[in-house]
């Protein structure tokens, strides 16, 4: 690696861990200014943010960038508020750091107190989304971790231009500026000093693509998040309600098909098919998504058949994989498969099978008679997320502020010694 991409990583991250020690004392009080501070900074500024996303949506279409990508890439008004508002709430939740998650006494007369800390300086990698800059620098002030982000290069005007409002709310709050630091370099070279960076990063938290994600799981020094694809299925079980999984299979689809919560993988007991035919499929077709699929589905008109490695792809595009199965165990079955432990929905009214599909899956997020699109979150109260944890190492499913905390013991004595 080239040195001067060790020096600067060097020097962010030197600049960093003192920022971070001082977050770790930070008063709620000055936390929750920034936070609003920076709302309003974001507001203010908008139109320099959409100027600066004008400029990365001209230089990706210029690359031909595929329309998922460019909605993940692109803003407007609706989009900015919705990063105002995740600001601000954010700033009014209750601070994670210093609850008392466990208190006992021994009979030897200590007092024990396990206490929530911050974990100190979280690494952030992500690709197109412009929102995270505010997102992961917001739940990371929160919980008193400094951050350094590297955006992806085809957000980098737009992320650049949040960062600046980001930092106004820092100063607002006199809180270093150091606490949220956004790397100056498209230059992949530092996704790799970051990953190596074991003196100054305590995580990271990747923020993208199959491709990203496989690179820092292979070549991380520094513990790491997972955050794998998003392969999210929707299982319509016999006892479906049949209105209610026409809406759900739709939206969980086509809301938002660039999202990592977007249903990849419709799976219909045969017994619903029996009664209902094909409908779900229908109504996806009718909205424009293109359906892979095998066997008797595909009479179905409009269906194309599936290949082999369709069940178990993320598409991210107007693409969903579907398939029959023989009740709840054999799309259990087909999950545990394919699945990338992400979120997988139930549509049934039968609580015995929407307990068996709780009980048996182990995906970050199971979601019974709702969409997929509910795995974020701000759609968990939690303001925003700094991403879908898929692992089982500490944080898992949205990352808030509270999962961004460690704790450590206060033992309390009297003159206490050991016999």
């Amino acid at each position: 690696m080239d040195g001067q991409f060790t020096d600067l990583m060097t020097d962010i991250g030197q600049n960093a861990r003192a920022a971070a020690a001082e977050l770790a004392c930070a008063s709620s009080e000055r936390k929750a200014t920034a936070l609003i501070a920076a709302a309003d900074a974001v507001w203010r500024r908008r139109q320099e943010i959409f100027d600066a996303n004008t400029l990365d949506l001209d230089a990706a279409d210029q690359r031909g960038i595929t329309p998922a990508m460019r909605d993940r890439l692109r803003l407007d008004d609706t989009r900015l508020r919705g990063i105002v508002d995740a600001l601000r709430q954010i700033a009014e939740q209750k601070d994670p750091v210093g609850r008392i998650l466990a208190e006992w006494d021994r009979p030897n007369g200590l007092h024990f107190q396990r206490v929530a800390t911050p974990l100190g300086v979280v690494g952030v990698i992500y690709e197109s989304r412009p929102n995270v800059t505010a997102d992961a620098g917001a739940l990371c002030l929160k919980s008193g971790n400094a951050v350094i982000l590297r955006g992806g290069s085809e957000s980098f005007e737009t992320s650049e231009a949040i960062h600046s409002c980001m930092l106004d709310g820092l100063k607002s709050a006199n809180l270093p500026a150091a606490a949220i630091q956004f790397i100056p370099t498209r230059d992949r070279e530092m996704v790799t000093a970051m990953l190596q960076a074991t003196d100054w990063i305590d995580v990271i938290v990747p923020r993208g693509g199959k491709g990203l994600v496989g690179l820092v799981q292979r070549e991380a020094r520094v513990p790491v998040f997972a955050h794998l694809e998003g392969i999210c299925h929707v299982y319509a079980d016999r006892d479906a309600d049949l209105e209610k999984a026409r809406r759900v299979t739709l939206n969980a689809k086509t809301r938002r098909t660039g999202v990592c919560g977007s249903a990849e993988c419709l799976l219909i007991d045969w017994q619903f098919y029996t009664k209902h035919g094909g409908v779900l499929i229908e109504d996806l077709i009718k909205a424009g998504v293109e359906v892979r699929t095998e066997g008797e589905l595909l009479k179905i008109p409009g269906t194309k058949r599936a290949a082999p490695d369709d069940f178990g792809r993320e598409f991210l595009d107007m693409i969903i994989a579907a398939k029959l199965v023989d009740g709840v165990d054999e799309a259990i079955t087909h999950i545990r498969r394919y699945g990338s432990s992400h979120t997988e929905a139930i549509l049934t009214e039968n609580d015995a099978t929407a307990a068996r599909f709780f009980e048996r899956l182990d995906s970050a997020i199971l979601i019974r008679n709702a969409s997929t699109q509910f795995a974020d979150g701000g759609e968990f109260g939690m303001g925003a997320e700094i991403g879908i944890a898929t692992g089982k190492m500490h944080a898992r499913g949205p990352v808030g502020a509270e999962q961004l905390t460690s704790f450590k013991y206060l033992v309390t004595g009297n003159g206490t010694i050991r016999a």
